[in-house]
């Protein structure tokens, strides 16, 4: 049996078993999605990522911006996004494009359709290659990526470019994998793992 970090890693006839060190056992089939809370304070830049093409956390904003003051960062609007208690949403989005651009990214302006493209598809990068890095890292499950794959193609009305790269058509093993035809987990799993690591290297 393997070590892989904070888990001995092991196997079913199919699936993959992650066995923590503390006894838990995690279903690589089932793993759900990693706790944000206690993930490494995500970049000014994923967080507009996720504001743009991704499932924004509002409720941890304020959190995240509190850590960027503490690592050096401010300005008037991340100060007062800080100060917030995460509750309401709609007060966490006013506020987050002004706190995004004092620490220097700036959020394309609505009517400049070109740049708005532009930075979509630059933070669908951003996005996929945060999901590899988190599996990678071991700390989310294969089907996690897959729903987060498809999450970013549903919520960008399959446009090309969020079925694009490597992690792009990781979005066509959702039905496959719920529905329990074509590839075995086995190997679904060996085809999200190398999508990852080529996400991971570009």
């Amino acid at each position: 049996m393997a070590t892989n970090g904070d888990f001995h890693m092991a196997t079913d006839d199919e699936v993959p078993v992650k066995i923590a060190l503390d006894g838990r056992r995690q279903d690589g089939l089932m793993e759900a999605s990693p706790g944000l809370s206690s993930e490494p304070t995500p970049s000014p830049r994923l967080v507009a990522a996720w504001l743009l093409v991704g499932h924004l956390p509002t409720e941890q904003v304020p959190l995240w911006a509190a850590h960027w003051l503490a690592d050096g960062l401010d300005g008037e609007a991340l100060r007062a996004l800080a100060g917030l208690h995460g509750d309401d949403p709609h007060d966490v989005r006013d506020l987050l494009p002004a706190a995004l651009a004092e620490v220097g990214v700036v959020l394309p302006e609505t009517g400049n359709a070109t740049a708005t493209v532009a930075f979509r598809e630059a933070s669908i990068e951003v996005l996929y290659r945060w999901v590899a890095e988190t599996f990678l890292a071991g700390r989310a499950g294969p089907r996690w990526v897959v729903d987060k794959v498809y999450e970013v193609v549903a919520n960008n009305n399959y446009e090309e470019a969020s079925m694009a790269g490597p992690m792009g058509a990781l979005w066509l093993i959702y039905d496959e994998w719920d529905m329990g035809w074509g590839r075995g987990s086995k190997a679904l799993v060996r085809d999200i793992t190398a999508a990852c690591e080529a996400q991971a290297n570009r």
